[in-house]
């Protein structure tokens, strides 16, 4: 069973030095309402435009989709 996109999403917290992904990774994490149990790309996109964080962005969102299905 594929894991939810919040979990993916969670590989990328913590890093030392800090990029776009780890800020992203971050954001999910703190952000008590984002849709932990999701694998729906319209869901998750609409909520990340909707919530317009600074570091949960929809491009970053996009790339880090990207690899989410590849996995």
């Amino acid at each position: 069973m594929k894991k939810s996109f919040y979990h993916f999403a969670q590989i990328h917290r913590g890093k030392m030095h800090a990029d776009e992904f780890s800020r992203f990774g971050d954001a999910v994490f703190l952000d008590h309402s984002f849709p932990k149990t999701s694998s729906d790309f319209d869901d998750l996109s609409r909520y990340i435009e909707e919530k317009a964080h600074p570091h949960m962005t929809a491009a970053v969102f996009d790339q880090l989709w990207e690899e989410y299905v590849r996995t």
